[in-house]
Formats: C-alpha cells, structure tokens, sequence
C-alpha cells in the first residue's frame, strides 16, 4: 500500500521537494502582495500610477487565492493527499503569467517612470522557475485512468457558449491592436505600452488559444487529456477571477481606462468558465488504481 502511495506522488524526495517549494512560493506571493500597492507601497513599479489598480487587483487575488492554493497543496502533498493534485495543477499557468506582466510586463526603459521593482527580480524569477517544476511534476502524477461520459447535446451547448465569449473577447484586443496599428495610440496606451503588448500578445497568442484548444480536445481526446484539461481549467478560472478584481478595483477607484463593457464581457466569461470546470469534473469519473506514468 505504501510503495503504490509513492509511487502515485513520485520518490519521496520529489514529494517532499515539491511540498517544500509550493509552500515557499505561496509564503513569496504574500510578502510581494504586502510589500505593493496593497498594501506597505514599499515595491514601486516602473509604470504609471493609475495602473496600480490593477496591480492592486491581482495582489488580492494573490494573498486570498493563490498563495492559500499553494501552501495547502503543498501541506496536502506532505501528507500525501489526493487532493494535493488538483491543488497544484491550478497555480502554474497562472503563475507564468503574472511573472511575465510584473517583470518584462512594465515600462523598465522610459525615463518617465521610476521604481525599485528590479530590487525583487529574484522573488519573480523564484516563482517563475517553481511555477515550470510545479507544471511538469504535477502533471506527472495527475491520474490518468479516467473515463469520460459527456453527451453530445450539453457539449454542444457548452462549446458554443465558451467559444463564442472567447472570441468576443479576442475581438476586444483584436481592435486594440489594430486601433494602435492604424493610428499609433489606443485606451491607455501611451502611459503603459509594454504592458499593453505584453498582456495582448499573451492573450491573443496564448490564453485564448488554449480555451480554443480545450474545447477542441473535449471532442477528439476526452479520456486522454484529462490533466491537460484541468490544468487549462487552473489557469482561466485563476485568470478570470484575476482579471475581474482587477477591474472591481479599477471601477471602484474611479480609474478612467475602465470600461464597463469590459468588465461585463469578463463576469460573463466567468461564469462561462466556472459552469465549465463544473460541468467537466461532473463528466469525468477518475477510475481506481491509478499511479502516475
């Protein structure tokens, strides 16, 4: 019994290494939270002022989701927890993305800003190099016997529905780009355009084609992609619930880059996205004697 609990969770050392890092990654997404614009205002970013909001946003989600994902998946993996699996498998995507607009994401090389961000380059790239172990261990160790029992109707319905509110939303920075394209500035562009590139291109190269791809995969693989699945799932419902503080925030701070129409389309993306992930797990049943490959 003991020898196939190890096994589903790797060697011992990989467990206990893994346990170690994602609580020490969740313990580093506190203390950058705190040291923002959350909270201490003692980390300054290199951008405009107003963007604070939305700094101030994902640090919420940061303190009150994540890093609690984090630490308690990595308790749960010390206990060895089955639960601990689908705790970690949600954080790196999301993770790389928030790295990625806190690093390379702001205005490091005009001199219209000024800040000490560069001072925390390796508390970002800590969490950037455990966000791509979290990535390959868990998906090592996600059970993959699985049995899916979707039905053609509610999948229909579903893909449709996640489909459509995707592209509506490409569409948004779709127009942006092209806007910036034709005439040289958007909404908010000429205060912050690196995190303007950063946050269209991923979006447009990388988050929208991954739910585009997600839908695809419940049609041609639905048994085999099982983790891939969940680890998608990690990563919109984790972004989605980001993005829509971030725009709470900016709402209720008066910002004058928010718009409501964006922030409608999101809560409508967001509720697409949580139905989804219900709707997947409830046609998924795990099958027993799993071990990972």
């Amino acid at each position: 019994m003991n020898n196939k609990n190890e096994t589903t969770f790797g060697t011992p050392f990989e467990r206990i290494f893994m346990g170690f890092l994602s609580i020490v990654t969740g313990i580093i997404l506190i203390f950058l939270a705190v040291k923002g614009p959350l909270f201490l205002h003692q980390i300054r970013y290199k951008t405009a002022e107003i963007l604070n909001n939305q700094l101030i946003g994902q640090d919420l989600v940061n303190l009150f989701l994540l890093s609690v994902v984090l630490i308690a998946g990595g308790a749960a993996l010390f206990l060895k927890k089955q639960i601990s699996k689908y705790l970690l498998i949600v954080t790196p995507l999301y993770l790389i993305y928030y790295v990625l607009c806190y690093t390379i994401g702001w205005e490091w090389s005009s001199p219209k800003y000024s800040g000490n961000s560069e001072g925390y380059t390796f508390y970002f790239l800590f969490i950037l190099i455990a966000s791509l172990m979290i990535l390959l261990y868990s998906l090592s160790i996600f059970p993959r016997k699985v049995e899916s029992r979707f039905r053609k109707k509610p999948l229909i319905i579903y893909s449709v529905l996640f489909s459509f509110f995707l592209l509506v939303f490409a569409s948004m920075w779709v127009k942006e780009v092209l806007e910036v394209m034709a005439t040289g500035t958007t909404r908010a562009y000429d205060i912050a355009p690196t995190a303007f590139w950063v946050v269209r291109i991923f979006d447009l190269g990388f988050s929208i084609p991954l739910g585009l791809l997600s839908v695809y995969l419940l049609w041609t693989r639905p048994d085999t992609t099982y983790p891939i699945q969940f680890l998608f799932y990690g990563f919109f419902l984790t972004m989605i619930i980001a993005v829509n503080a971030m725009g709470l925030v900016m709402y209720f701070n008066h910002d004058p880059t928010f718009m409501m129409r964006d922030l409608m389309v999101f809560i409508i993306l967001a509720l697409i996205v949580f139905s989804g992930f219900i709707y997947i797990q409830k046609n998924y049943r795990v099958l027993p004697d799993n071990q990972s490959l």
